[in-house]
């Protein structure tokens, strides 16, 4: 269910052309003529929620950046119209009832109005001290995932990035630039093979979270999300070019 767009680059004839064959029947407006639209980055994170109207909705799919509808000042208005923050729409769905929009974007700077990366960061219900009723249905096993664990810290280290803290590590390594955090990366890798020709399991878990941790930084410098590392991988998984023994070259060496 996905409502293809233009990527913002084509001529304004072109863009109307493409506009007016897009067919946009499928979404519900509300009797307000509004619909919801949950705008999320690339990497997975919600950034917002916000409201559509059929005509904010057509100038997103034309322009290729987000166009809302504000109910309080009842007008169109552009995401980063005045403070440069804006989204370049990759995709825009619906869900199987057709009222609502989920709106993949490519968020620059910062999502919220109050200056944080997400509009629900640090935002939690029952934060104040008072607990939230919970069913009890036995014991759970916390998502301690790989690839949770590796979301959740490129998030913090996508988010010191964005909001320096004094004193931060990460800051550190982004406020030094690219040379800093490739020699990290380079630092980083001896010693795991130094850890490795040590026997020491200690050692070797130690010095490979540091690697991880310091690729994870590098991967964020290039505005790099984890999802596009897990698809390479999942590529291999499934008989890519490196499951033959081609590499990058497509050459498979001699045996």
């Amino acid at each position: 269910m996905e409502i293809k767009i233009t990527d913002g680059t084509e001529n304004e004839e072109t863009q109307e052309k493409k506009t007016n064959n897009i067919d946009i029947s499928m979404v519900k407006f509300d009797e307000r003529g509004l619909v919801p639209a949950i705008v999320q980055e690339e990497n997975g994170q919600v950034l917002m929620l916000a409201y559509m109207n059929r005509e904010s909705l057509l100038k997103t799919i034309e322009t290729g950046f987000t166009w809302f509808f504000s109910r309080s000042r009842q007008k169109l208005w552009q995401k980063g119209e005045e403070s440069g923050n804006t989204q370049r729409v990759k995709e825009i769905s619906y869900d199987c009832d057709g009222d609502t929009l989920l709106v993949r974007v490519h968020q620059k700077g910062v999502a919220c109005h109050t200056g944080t990366y997400s509009c629900f960061s640090g935002r939690r219900i029952g934060d104040s001290g008072k607990s939230i009723a919970v069913i009890d249905d036995g014991p759970k096993k916390e998502d301690g995932s790989l690839v949770t664990v590796l979301d959740e810290l490129y998030n913090v280290i996508q988010d010191r990035q964005l909001h320096p803290v004094e004193g931060s590590y990460t800051n550190y390594l982004f406020k030094n630039g690219q040379d800093k955090i490739l020699k990290k990366v380079g630092e980083e890798a001896a010693e795991t093979i130094i850890a490795s020709k040590n026997m020491s399991r200690e050692e070797i878990i130690y010095e490979m979270g540091d690697l991880w941790y310091h690729c994870m930084v590098l991967l964020a410098f290039h505005n790099i999300a984890p999802d596009a590392l897990f698809a390479e991988l999942m590529n291999r998984r499934h008989g890519g070019k490196y499951h033959k023994f081609e590499g990058k070259t497509g050459i498979r060496p001699e045996m």
